[in-house]
């Protein structure tokens, strides 16, 4: 008998999407699609979660169990799910509105805990559900239906957020960027513990443009980095230029240039504990290209293993009892 083998199909639902034509959505769920085929997961073994906006209708198109919650609270459901059946592979779905602020705070506290939930956070830097409010991630100045004259605060940064909350996984993608996808999304659910893909991500009425500097191929030759576990960083349309560090930040070079060589370029290391260089490659903006891939990967225990471990001590310590011994076992009053 031959061995059950997934496919992408294998893992989509019969619901039609109801995503705007054109959104990122789209490319993102194929991806996601395709990179459960490649981990070969078990749907029965799989659990989607999300909140509330345009990306949490995502639980709708997939053949697993998935489950639609309130807004702001996918983290602290998929926390519980997980907590109760740690076999499943839980993966929340979130936007930048949805996960950043009402769900911010679930948002850290997941990644502080450690909880293994594969995260991935939609950003397309406005709220498209509710029809184009600015969120959390829109850039200061921004002229939105809730901001008529333009935002006068700064955005958060996610992976800011990941790392100030002891993240242990944090990578990037672009929606349309499918082979790059599916190979971050497969890196997130190898890794124990809690995983962050931050997708950068288009919503073609509301902020279209948005990512138009890694918008196409062409664009992100010029404008982005592909890190690679061990491998010199590299990048520019001709692979012309790279990194290296100056002092205690980075500088772009160009190869050849001044005796520079591949050997002089950083090399990427996302497994290093030490975070600081992760987060000044996961910021870098302007004149720096923007850093795709797994930026870092390390190994941590995690939170329901920790909870399972810790019963398991408690539960060999002492015998088993039934429910009324447990309820006579404290100070026992007898009333005449």
């Amino acid at each position: 008998m031959s061995e059950l083998k997934y496919t992408p199909k294998d893992y989509k639902s019969d619901q039609y999407v109801r995503w705007c034509p054109g959104c990122g959505d789209h490319s993102l769920l194929n991806s996601l699609h395709k990179a459960m085929a490649e981990l070969q997961l078990l749907p029965h073994q799989t659990a989607v979660i999300s909140g509330i906006g345009c990306s949490s209708r995502l639980p709708y198109y997939m053949n697993t169990y998935g489950f639609h919650t309130i807004h702001g609270r996918g983290a602290a459901v998929a926390t519980g799910v997980k907590v109760a059946n740690p076999q499943l592979s839980v993966w929340q779905i979130s936007g930048d509105g949805d996960g950043l602020a009402i769900g911010g705070n679930h948002f850290i506290h997941a990644l502080r805990r450690n909880v293994d939930l594969n995260i991935i956070l939609l950003n397309n830097r406005i709220y498209g559900l509710t029809k184009g409010q600015y969120s959390p991630t829109s850039p200061r100045g921004i002229v939105t239906k809730s901001s008529p004259y333009g935002t006068v605060e700064d955005p958060f940064r996610p992976a800011e957020l990941v790392f100030g909350a002891r993240g242990h996984f944090f990578a990037r993608c672009v929606d349309v960027d499918g082979a790059a996808s599916v190979e971050v999304l497969t890196a997130a659910a190898r890794h124990q513990g809690a995983s962050v893909v931050e997708v950068l991500q288009n919503c073609v009425i509301f902020n279209d443009g948005s990512q138009s500097i890694v918008a196409t191929k062409a664009d992100r030759a010029k404008h982005a980095i592909y890190l690679r576990q061990g491998q010199p960083m590299i990048f520019g349309e001709s692979n012309e230029l790279g990194l290296m560090q100056e002092g205690f930040g980075l500088k772009v070079v160009k190869i050849g240039e001044n005796g520079i060589t591949e050997k002089d370029l950083l090399v990427h290391d996302a497994h290093t504990e030490d975070y600081t260089l992760h987060l000044k490659l996961a910021m870098m903006e302007g004149d720096f290209p923007i850093a795709l891939g797994v930026i870092r990967d390390v190994a941590a225990p995690t939170y329901e293993t920790g909870v399972h471990d810790q019963i398991a001590q408690v539960k060999a310590k002492k015998p088993a009892r039934t429910l009324e011994e447990l309820l006579m076992a404290g100070d026992k009053w007898e009333i005449k």
